[in-house]
């Protein structure tokens, strides 16, 4: 219970209350002290009076007076000839005086502490003005024993009280936090726990109900956050149940494509000089679709082939992009440039490189087309002393704004309708196998460019 938030609350209410007390306990002590002091001055004038009736009284009397009233001697100054007095034996020696006539509260206060802190007994003598402008100063002695014990008993009095109300205080406090703090807090997390044993189930998403402001900001968040968790995972299962349709489909296919490999020989025999032409073309695109069947299987299974690199001529594998990609677009108004030095080697897969450039190159003359704009697609590439650079470049209308936020997510990041997205998402890993890097640099209405880094490393040529 001491680890709860509400039992915490109430030990340091308790604290915080007694240390309240115990500022007001000093105060407190030192005002009991000047009334207890006063006190006697007063009684200790009315003493006075019965000398005022009589200027001889037995000393019987006398004593009986001063003893009620709590002092050996009293002085009482009515003007600057006359004095009466009472008068007794005194113990010991006046220690100290003090004239309570212009007291300050520091000195009120400093005084009460000394007293408080010394155990001996001593006379003192107290100074004040009569009651009622009865002369001009009364004057008493007296022992500081008494009027000690009697600030102990009202300090002992004074704390008890203060626990009294601290424990009064902490106690209703704690049941008020406990109402309004702790029991909403329990059930945020008892929500939090049965959504946490099944968020696929929307009946379990909390429906915020909080009193206090800052607990609804809490419910809501956690509302907010537990929506989308639960679409999330929706999409998730759609996804994967998606991906091993696409695997069987991937697998299927294959296979045809592999039969359809073994009809390749007889095309290239064919005496035409357009097919023989056209048939080299035919069997790389045929054996880059058995590779994107045997990479899609792989996809499926959460994980994409580690490449094999080797040093490939990057003119070579983007020629071959841009040729592929013009018989595309035959009746289209899409330009292709292309400016990669002749020399250049890069240390990379060059099936998956192809993939990539291709996936990149496909996208921007998709956007072209669907945007029915005269356009021109560049590919370039340079270097420095860490990394070789590819850079895709297009004259089309730009990323919208839900493709660049969902940019390399599967399924989301298409910038066009009908699009899977896809082609990013496996660009984008595998740049990331190589060990670079895919991103966008810029798009907007003067185009878009996507850049690929591949680091030297090692194999720097």
């Amino acid at each position: 219970m001491l680890n709860s938030l509400s039992g915490r609350f109430l030990i340091l209410t308790t604290i915080f209350v007694m240390l309240a007390e115990i500022l007001i306990f000093v105060p407190s002590i030192a005002r009991f002290r000047e009334e207890y002091l006063l006190n006697r001055l007063e009684r200790a004038q009315i003493a006075s009076l019965a000398l005022l009736a009589d200027d001889m009284i037995d000393m019987d009397l006398e004593e009986e007076l001063l003893k009620n009233a709590g002092v050996f001697n009293v002085v009482l100054r009515r003007n600057e000839i006359r004095q009466l007095a009472l008068n007794s034996e005194m113990p010991q020696p006046i220690s100290t005086t003090y004239d309570l006539r212009n007291n300050a509260a520091p000195v009120l206060i400093r005084d009460a502490l000394q007293r408080l802190l010394s155990p001996e007994n001593e006379v003192i003598r107290v100074i004040g003005a009569p009651v009622q402008d009865a002369g001009l100063l009364i004057e008493v002695t007296m022992e500081t024993a008494p009027m000690r014990m009697a600030m102990i008993d009202y300090g002992v009095r004074i704390l008890i009280l203060s626990a009294v109300i601290s424990i009064f205080t902490a106690v209703l406090l704690f049941l008020a936090v406990r109402a309004i703090l702790v029991k909403p807090i329990k059930g945020v997390v008892g929500h939090m726990q049965r959504y946490a044993e099944a968020p696929e189930d929307a009946r379990l998403i909390i429906s915020p109900r909080a009193g206090v402001t800052e607990l609804r900001e809490a419910e809501e968040a956690l509302r907010s956050l537990q929506t989308e968790l639960t679409q999330a995972l929706r999409q998730k299962e759609r996804l994967a149940q998606l991906g091993s349709a696409v695997s069987k489909i991937s697998h299927d296919l294959r296979n045809i494509l592999t039969s359809a490999q073994l009809f390749t020989d007889r095309i290239e025999a064919s005496e035409d000089p357009l097919v023989r032409r056209m048939a080299p073309k035919l069997v790389n695109s045929i054996t880059r679709a058995v590779h994107l069947c045997e990479s899609t299987l792989a996809f499926g299974k959460a994980e994409e082939p580690s490449p094999t690199l080797g040093v490939v001529t990057l003119a070579t594998i983007v020629g071959d992009v841009i040729e592929s990609e013009r018989l595309a677009v035959e009746d289209a108004d899409v330009s292709f440039a292309e400016d990669v030095p002749a020399t250049m080697k890069v240390r990379a897969d060059a099936e998956q490189l192809f993939r990539v450039i291709s996936n990149l190159v496909r996208n921007a003359r998709q956007a072209l087309v669907a945007s029915s704009q005269t356009g021109e697609i560049a590919v370039t590439a340079f270097d420095d002393a860490e990394n070789w650079y590819i850079e895709v470049r297009d004259t089309g209308p730009g990323l919208p704004p839900k493709a660049q936020e969902h940019l390399f997510r599967p399924f989301q990041g298409s910038a066009r309708k009908g699009g899977s997205g896809l082609g990013l998402a496996i660009a984008s890993e595998l740049v990331r196998g190589h060990g670079g890097g895919l991103t966008l640099q810029q798009t907007g209405i003067d185009g878009t460019i996507f850049r690929i880094n591949l680091p030297k490393g090692d194999g720097a040529l």
